[in-house]
């Protein structure tokens, strides 16, 4: 049965790649149907504290993945070295207090239910696949086997593509992916010279000026490269 899963769900997926190398934009497209989801995301994991969101299906998954990139909560932060987290409906008062900031901002973006799912190999963590869900509800029992499977088959294919990343016989190496935002990464490292702190300290600090300011974390990160911006110790940010 398991085998008959996996044999239709890897149909779909390389379906959906039209003939070219597949990737996880298409398990995303094969999630979509096969959880009765609205959105999916893909985040994998640079080193704590770092996080990468790496292929988002629309807007809104956009917003969310932003949201837990500036807040620092969320389905997605707690499943990064933990289990699945599977949220059906983010305004319980569980979900409230769980996660205070994100869960109402969650909903006001207009996402009803997220579940996010480890990309994980033993003890290595590659990241998380996030499902969005406009309306509440949770995740049947074919429903929740497809997206594990699905989740395993991006994880596979992460590591693939960092297989191939390595030197090449002849020493060159394959052009890398860009970060979506590395002006996010930059400005850690800048925070942590201008602070004298760790760079987990450094991106908490770049957080709460996002959030305190209400502005994106990544425009206040670009502030920060461009100088326009400076932490220090007794303000916090000027």
């Amino acid at each position: 049965m398991n085998a008959d899963r996996r044999t239709r769900l890897w149909s779909q997926v390389v379906e959906n790649a039209h003939g070219g190398p597949v990737t996880v934009e298409h398990v995303c497209a094969a999630a979509l149907p096969a959880a009765g989801v609205d959105g999916a995301a893909i985040t994998v994991v640079l080193g704590a504290p770092s996080r990468e969101t790496v292929y988002i299906t629309g807007e809104v998954a956009a917003e969310l993945a932003e949201l837990a990139l500036t807040l620092g909560e969320g389905p997605t932060v707690d499943a990064v070295e933990g289990g699945p987290v599977l949220a059906a409906d983010l305004t319980t008062s569980a979900c409230l207090a769980r996660w205070p900031v994100f869960a109402p901002a969650a909903v006001s973006a207009g996402v009803r239910a997220v579940f996010a799912l480890p990309l994980q190999v033993g003890a290595i963590h590659v990241g998380v696949m996030d499902l969005y869900r406009a309306e509440p509800g949770g995740l049947d029992g074919d429903q929740l086997a497809d997206a594990l499977l699905l989740a395993d088959t991006a994880c596979a294919l992460l590591l693939d593509a960092a297989q191939h990343d390595r030197p090449r016989p002849d020493g060159r190496r394959s052009e890398p992916i860009a970060p979506a935002h590395p002006e996010v990464h930059q400005a850690t490292g800048m925070i942590t010279v201008q602070l004298g702190v760790t760079a987990a300290v450094a991106l908490i600090r770049l957080r709460a000026y996002a959030y305190a300011h209400d502005r994106r974390l990544r425009d206040v990160a670009a502030d920060v490269v461009a100088r326009r911006l400076r932490f220090d110790r007794e303000s916090g940010g000027r």
